[in-house]
């Protein structure tokens, strides 16, 4: 009895009425859609729930632009050589970017001012960059388990020097559960 109580503050609404792994679109539709930080539409709010399997990813959270003060952007050269800007954004309300590291098997719900405040979206890039991803102590967990697994093999050093990056070496797959108050019947093809 007391269990089941501490388990119902945890509790985020009703049961989902969707569950699906996407892969209902293109690969390319797929990049495009993720590396292009977007807002998913209102027929799934206020709650989402993402169970991550595969590679593991960095997940980033902008404010919506209703929330900038203003833009004022220089330019900095990447490493590829081209250019890149680097925001000096400042947002209303406490609305600040924010990154969330994914590793295989966690679950990441957002719901809330998460859900209708922040565009969320997943760079394309085999590495990424977990410094300062507000989950970054399970990316140093994950970091040393690699450690200890190899021990003195020849892959240590590679990842002492790559503390700070994930390298996506397999496809992400991911568990999508929502709650939809009306779904069209023609929406999913079977």
């Amino acid at each position: 009895m007391e269990a089941k109580e501490r388990l119902n503050d945890f509790k985020v609404g009703s049961r989902p009425t969707v569950m699906y792994i996407p892969d209902f679109i293109s690969e390319t539709e797929e990049t495009m859609l993720l590396s292009n930080s977007h807002q998913d539409g209102p027929a799934y709010f206020p709650v989402v729930a993402i169970l991550s399997l595969g590679s593991p990813v960095i997940m980033n959270f902008t404010p919506h632009s209703r929330f900038r003060l203003c833009t004022d952007h220089d330019k900095d050269n990447d490493t590829s050589g081209g250019t890149s800007r680097v925001g000096k954004d400042k947002w209303l309300h406490g609305h600040q970017p924010f990154s969330i590291l994914l590793m295989p098997r966690s679950l990441l719900i957002f719901k809330d001012e998460v859900y209708s405040d922040y565009l969320h979206g997943i760079e394309a890039n085999e590495e990424q960059l977990h410094d300062g991803a507000v989950n970054e102590i399970e990316a140093l967990k994950h970091s040393a388990e690699d450690l200890a697994r190899l021990g003195s093999e020849g892959g240590v050093e590679e990842i002492r020097k790559d503390l700070k990056t994930i390298h996506r070496t397999t496809t992400r797959i991911s568990l999508t559960c929502r709650s939809v108050l009306k779904v069209h019947k023609k929406l999913f093809k079977f």
